[in-house]
C-alpha cells in the first residue's frame, strides 16, 4: 500500500471482514484463506479453532487472526496469475481498518480515496457479518478518522449499499456486480444501473466483461458513473475510456500511469514517503 502511494494513485480499494468479537480486519476471503495465509501458532494451546486457515473469519477473534502470517504466498498452481502481482512479506500479521487507516493519515494523503469494500455474500449468511451492523462499523470507523467525505462504501451485497446511503448520503457509494452474482439481486431486470441507483449508489462497478456501450447508455440515463475492474492491461484500459468509464480498478498503477500520460490525462500525485519523527 505504502509503495502505491507513493507511486501515485487516485484511489486505494481495500476489504474488509467482520470477526468473532466484532472487528474490522483487511483480508479478501470470507475464509481465511490458504493461499495468502500460514498458521505459525494457536491462540492458546488448547485453542479448538486451531488450525485457523480455512476457518470462517468471524468464527475468529482479531487475536486469533494476528497469530496467522498473511504474508505469505501459496500458489494453487505455478501459473497462478496473483503469484505474479503479489510479493511475499514473510511475518506480516493480520492489519484491523483502523491501522490501516492511521498509517494513511500518516502520509498525509488526503489526495487519495479509500475505497472499502465490505464483503458480504448474500448467499452465505453463515459467513457474512449482518450488512446493517457491517456497514455501521465500517462508517463510523471512516468517520474516527475524518475519512467519510474522501472515501466509498463498495460491495456486492447491495443491502449494504442502501444502508450506507442511509449513513453517510455524501460518501460514495459503489454498487459491484459481475455475471457470477447477478443471481444475488431479485428483479434485476434488464436495467442493471437503475437498478444500482434505486439501490442506493452513486457508481455502479461491473466487471469489464460486462462493459459495452449499451450498458453504458443505461448508466448515463440512471445519472451513474462507471468504475470498471479488474483492468490489467493497456489496451482494454484504453477501450473502456473510449466507452467512456470514469474509472479503472487495476493491479498495475505504473501500467495505468503510463496511459494517462499518453492520453494526456491528469496524472495523480505521489504521496510520500513517510518523514521521520521530529522532521
Amino acid at each position: 500500500m505504502s509503495r502505491t502511494m507513493e507511486l501515485g494513485v487516485h484511489a486505494l480499494e481495500l476489504d474488509v471482514a467482520l470477526t468473532a468479537d466484532r472487528r474490522l480486519v483487511l483480508t479478501h476471503d470470507l475464509t481465511v484463506s490458504a493461499v495468502t495465509s500460514a498458521d505459525r501458532r494457536p491462540l492458546r494451546a488448547d485453542d479448538p479453532l486451531y488450525p485457523y486457515v480455512g476457518k470462517p473469519i468471524n468464527a475468529l477473534t482479531l487475536a486469533q487472526l494476528r497469530t496467522l502470517d498473511v504474508g505469505v504466498r501459496l500458489p494453487r498452481h505455478p501459473d497462478d496469475p496473483f503469484a505474479l502481482t503479489q510479493v511475499a512479506m514473510p511475518e506480516t500479521r493480520m492489519p484491523t481498518l483502523g491501522a490501516v487507516l492511521g498509517l494513511v493519515n500518516a502520509y498525509e494523503a488526503e489526495s487519495v480515496r479509500l475505497h472499502v469494500e465490505l464483503k458480504s455474500d448474500p448467499t452465505r449468511p453463515h459467513l457474512t457479518a449482518d450488512p446493517e451492523l457491517f456497514t455501521e462499523l465500517v462508517v463510523e470507523e471512516l468517520d474516527r478518522h475524518g475519512r467519510l467525505d474522501n472515501a466509498a462504501v463498495l460491495s456486492f451485497d447491495w443491502r449494504i449499499i442502501t444502508h450506507a446511503a442511509g449513513l453517510a448520503p455524501g460518501t460514495r457509494r459503489f454498487a459491484l456486480i459481475e455475471l457470477d452474482t447477478l443471481h444475488w439481486h431479485e428483479d434485476l431486470g434488464d436495467d442493471i444501473p437503475a437498478a444500482a441507483r434505486d439501490a442506493g449508489a452513486t457508481t455502479l462497478s461491473p466487471e469489464h466483461a460486462m462493459v459495452d456501450e449499451a450498458l453504458m447508455a443505461q448508466a448515463r440515463a440512471a445519472g451513474l458513473d462507471v468504475a470498471v475492474w479488474t483492468v490489467n492491461e493497456a489496451g482494454l484500459a484504453a477501450r473502456m475510456l473510449d466507452l467512456g468509464v470514469a474509472g479503472i480498478v487495476t493491479d498495475y498503477p505504473d501500467r495505468m500511469r503510463e496511459l494517462w500520460r499518453e492520453r494526456g490525462m491528469e496524472l495523480p500525485e505521489p504521496v510520500g514517503p513517510l518523514k521521520p519523527v521530529g522532521v
